[in-house]
């Protein structure tokens, strides 16, 4: 039943916004007032495209999403949520999304500094603390339990009233990334947060640096590890190495800059290429088809334009 009311609160919410989805991506994106939770209504099928997730969990009420993480494949619905507790370079898609069917959902913001806070306590107080020593995944799905589905309902029932959120929100925020904590994807989140957190640190500096020549020394040195190390745990939480990583990182950012309109120069540069024709040869190799190609021929669902315009942002401040 709890699931059902949270999908009432995500169409009432949609309803009462009235925004005019994308007629090119049939898309709605809409703020809750909640920091870092947002609503989202997708009405069109779209084959994966290039993404970057932030750390975020994403819970499907209706229909279907897809993620792609280096070849692997993760399909979640109103079933499971998607738990992304680093930076990922992944392709992402609406598979079965349609005006009949719409995909229905919200996403929300993982705080570094709360869930730090968190995965340290209940490491503090775990009596099997080795069951935590391997590297985190890059992405993990979760049932939806009791815990995760009640905390979620108890934090949009926030939603529309600006008392109650400014009150009650930040609380409710932290029960629910309790709640993750301790479900199925719990693990993989507490090891990217928690004690010895090398390669979520290592992606966090790398994520913000996209538009700098960054060695493997460099990231080595910063998270206090040796080469070696880095690159085998590395491999072990994003299936790519280091150098993989960062030109994943770099090109799908560009496409999704691409796609939101940035022209293809202004895009290359932002996430550090200094030579286009560099550029146009990785990304061909890559997606199969040309900058020029990509921009006329492909275009994101609303969710991923706003996440790269904000990307713009954030590189040129």
């Amino acid at each position: 039943m709890s699931k059902q009311q949270i999908k009432q609160l995500i169409q009432n919410k949609m309803l009462n916004s009235a925004l005019p989805s994308s007629a090119n991506t049939g898309s709605d994106l809409i703020e809750t007032g909640i920091k870092g939770v947002q609503l989202f209504k997708v009405t069109q099928s779209m084959r994966c495209a290039p993404a970057v997730y932030e750390p975020c969990v994403v819970a499907i009420v209706n229909g279907a999403k897809e993620a792609i993480l280096d070849g692997k494949h993760f399909v979640y619905d109103e079933n499971q949520y998607m738990c992304c507790p680093m930076s990922m370079p992944v392709e992402a898609g609406t598979p079965t999304a349609s005006p009949d069917n719409p995909l229905l959902g919200v996403i929300i913001s993982l705080d570094t500094k709360v869930m730090t806070e968190l995965s340290i306590a209940m490491a503090t107080s775990r009596v099997n603390k080795h069951t935590l020593n391997n590297a985190p995944q890059g992405l993990a799905l979760a049932k939806w339990d009791t815990a995760f589905t009640s905390s979620l309902l108890r934090l949009l029932e926030l939603v529309d009233k600006p008392v109650d959120m400014s009150v009650l929100g930040e609380g409710r925020l932290r029960e629910l990334y309790y709640a993750v904590l301790k479900g199925e994807a719990g693990q993989t989140a507490q090891r990217a947060f928690g004690v010895g957190n090398e390669i979520a640190r290592s992606i966090n500096y790398l994520s913000s640096r996209l538009h700098e020549a960054v060695t493997i020394d460099d990231i080595a040195a910063k998270v206090g590890v040796s080469r070696a190390v880095l690159h085998r745990k590395f491999k072990e939480a994003t299936t790519m190495s280091p150098i993989q990583f960062v030109k994943s990182m770099r090109l799908n950012t560009a496409a999704m800059k691409i796609a939101a309109g940035m022209n293809v120069s202004a895009a290359a540069m932002t996430v550090g290429y200094v030579s286009s024709s560099q550029f146009s040869r990785e990304f061909k190799r890559m997606y199969g088809q040309s900058p020029k190609q990509w921009s006329q021929a492909k275009e994101l669902p609303g969710e991923l334009v706003e996440q790269a315009i904000n990307q713009a942002t954030n590189l040129r401040n």
